[in-house]
């Protein structure tokens, strides 16, 4: 040690570092950009079926199911926080 410094950190603060970042981690937050970009899309696709007249009852059901999406990918409690 240099002046009370270590170049090469311990092997536990090694493994602290990698298990920042898991698979399991990886994949939940992965989940939640999904359902947040499918959420916006399926409330563009309503909106533009809103225009018509005939397709606005569909229009507005999948607009909500968009909203509920992108509301539910924004706003869902992650586990490991």
């Amino acid at each position: 040690m240099a002046l009370g410094l270590r170049l090469v950190p311990h092997e536990d603060e090694m493994e602290e570092v990698m298990s920042l970042i898991t698979r399991r981690r990886l994949i939940g937050a992965l989940e939640h950009v999904l359902a947040v970009v499918v959420g916006f899309v399926l409330m563009v696709i309503g909106l533009g079926l809103g225009v018509t007249m005939i397709m606005l009852p569909v229009g507005l059901v999948i607009g909500l199911m968009g909203l509920a999406l992108f509301i539910g990918g924004m706003c869902v409690r992650f586990e490991w926080v």
